[in-house]
């Protein structure tokens, strides 16, 4: 299933595609910084009864080569038979648009790295026939950035390597030299700062690295310009007070989540959201957010309880 940080990490790749000749010097695969990237379709479905997607998939015009295809993934966890999904997204790409494909998956934490390198075999009675070699960006190969002006010298990577390293003892660190770099862009290109600070407060949600990064966001003055849920709360909450300030940066992050998934949002959901001040409700709404696959999912397990418009209850 399809999460909010799912979306958040492949994304990045599309809107970002600087992080790409980086993130491929560190697997070893050449690829020239002035590469072309477009975003290519999805939808791997062939047959009616069965729908595969994978995450994201680019076609890269390296300026040095013929053009590829590269399909990401991001795994959060070892699935059984995602192998052959594998297997199957890279030789559908390669029949369909006729180029190579390279499959990149990215994980969070060794374990599942090292599941996700393969190799993956299908064959039998000792043949092959065919087998798959991910390319892997995990806590193994993803430098570990405790520097802010590293971190501030590639940014992309930089941000990558907290997501690796969200379970390593240089987590803190790694947090801390990335919101420096990420505070000082802040004051010439706010757009790009607010991108990756939000990319990681999604990504990282609810850990124990997350909960670190909300702790060093505490004391330092970037919310200006940001528009995050906590950069919401805190504005809306001095004018309006605490609590209906809290409330309405609840439902801008709920909304932002949602559109970041490209999950279609009625007028009528839209106007449930914003009326709410029920902060526990609106905390499961925001939960919910990363996993549903309607807006009208976020209301599905909801008690009657005060706090939004009896008429849409």
């Amino acid at each position: 299933m399809v999460t909010s940080a799912h979306e958040g990490m492949h994304r990045i790749f599309q809107e970002r595609p600087e992080i790409l000749a980086p993130v491929f010097g560190v697997l070893g695969v050449p690829l020239s910084e002035k590469a072309t990237v477009d975003a290519v379709t999805t939808d791997v479905t062939e047959a009616r009864p069965l729908e595969r997607r994978v995450d994201t998939v680019l076609r890269i015009g390296p300026s040095d080569g013929e053009d590829f295809l590269l399909a990401i993934e991001s795994q959060s966890g070892k699935v059984a038979g995602k192998e052959a999904s594998w297997a199957y997204y890279v030789a559908y790409l390669q029949a369909k648009y006729r180029l190579p494909v390279l499959l990149l998956v990215v994980c969070q934490d060794r374990a599942t790295a090292k599941w996700a390198a393969g190799p993956f075999d299908c064959g039998t009675r000792g043949w092959t026939a065919q087998r798959t070699y991910p390319l892997v960006a995990g806590p193994d190969n993803l430098p570990v950035i405790t520097d802010a002006r590293t971190a501030a010298k590639n940014l992309a990577l930089g941000v990558l390597s907290a997501l690796a390293h969200a379970r390593s003892p240089d987590c803190e660190a790694i947090l801390r030299a990335i919101t420096t770099a990420l505070q000082e862009l802040q004051e010439s290109d706010p757009e790009t700062a607010g991108y990756f600070f939000e990319f990681l407060e999604i990504n990282l949600g609810s850990t124990p690295a997350g909960e670190k990064l909300r702790e060093i966001m505490s004391f330092v003055s970037y919310f200006p310009g940001r528009g995050t849920v906590r950069e919401t709360a805190y504005l809306e909450g001095k004018a309006e007070g605490k609590a209906e300030g809290e409330a309405k940066g609840e439902a801008k992050g709920i909304l932002f989540v949602l559109e970041v998934r490209g999950i279609p949002v009625s007028d009528s959901v839209r106007e449930r959201i914003t009326a709410c001040t029920d902060l526990d409700r609106m905390d499961a709404w925001l939960e919910r957010s990363r996993t549903v696959e309607r807006a009208e999912d976020l209301f599905v397990e909801d008690p009657e309880v005060p706090g939004t418009s009896p008429e849409q209850d």
